[in-house]
């Protein structure tokens, strides 16, 4: 595996020091991730008190994140609303409720069936002028305003080094879960000016990627 949220919480190792199958490979550790996420959200718009959270309940990882974004919104003093999508038939559904509320910005939390549908989101938070945050650069790649996650193409050069062990006959149950070491910050500067949005130079000089 190379881009696993929470492999133990899937059911796909029994510890990350001992995976204990015939599994291992990379962790995204995105659950750690969610509430430094939100204080770049909050950063990036100082004035904002109020943030929606798009959440997948079918995701088994939701509720643990979800937690930890409460959490993290409590300490930066910002009110959150979760919004339920399903699925992608409910996502315009669910843009319409975020829209009623009247949310300052917008925070995507985990959902597989999210990043297969990133250029919908994206539309869909652009029509409704709402600034986006994200786990995955590709979110802003396709036009969201920033993401803070592991680095993507830093896990797949790594995983050739659990191809080559496996290969030379190391067991998978040895090799330890590595959990990434490498994070990106993403912000896409032409959707910002599209919002009409002012990214504070301070943040800017801190991403490792300003899409013009």
């Amino acid at each position: 595996m190379v881009s696993v949220p929470d492999p133990v919480a899937a059911g796909l190792v029994a510890s990350l020091g001992r995976p204990g199958g015939n599994i291992t490979g990379l962790s995204r550790q995105t659950r750690d991730l969610i509430g430094k996420t939100f204080q770049l959200l909050k950063e990036a718009l100082p004035e904002t008190a109020r943030v929606d959270l798009l959440v997948s309940p079918t995701d088994p990882l939701s509720s643990a994140e979800v937690a930890d974004a409460r959490e993290a919104a409590k300490s930066l003093g910002v009110q959150v609303k979760i919004v339920e999508a399903r699925a992608p038939t409910d996502l315009e559904g669910a843009f319409s409720t975020i829209h009623a509320d009247r949310a300052n910005a917008l925070l995507v939390v985990g959902g597989a069936d999210f990043y297969l549908n990133r250029t919908q989101i994206v539309s869909l938070a652009l029509r409704d002028r709402l600034p986006s945050a994200f786990q995955r650069r590709e979110f802003v790649e396709a036009g969201g305003l920033l993401s803070y996650a592991p680095s993507t193409a830093a896990n797949y050069r790594r995983a050739a080094f659990f191809v080559d062990k496996i290969l030379k006959g190391v067991k998978p149950a040895d090799l330890p879960v590595e959990q990434p070491t490498q994070f990106e910050l993403i912000i896409n500067l032409k959707t910002a000016k599209t919002l009409g949005l002012t990214i504070p130079p301070s943040l800017l000089a801190r991403a490792d990627e300003v899409i013009q």
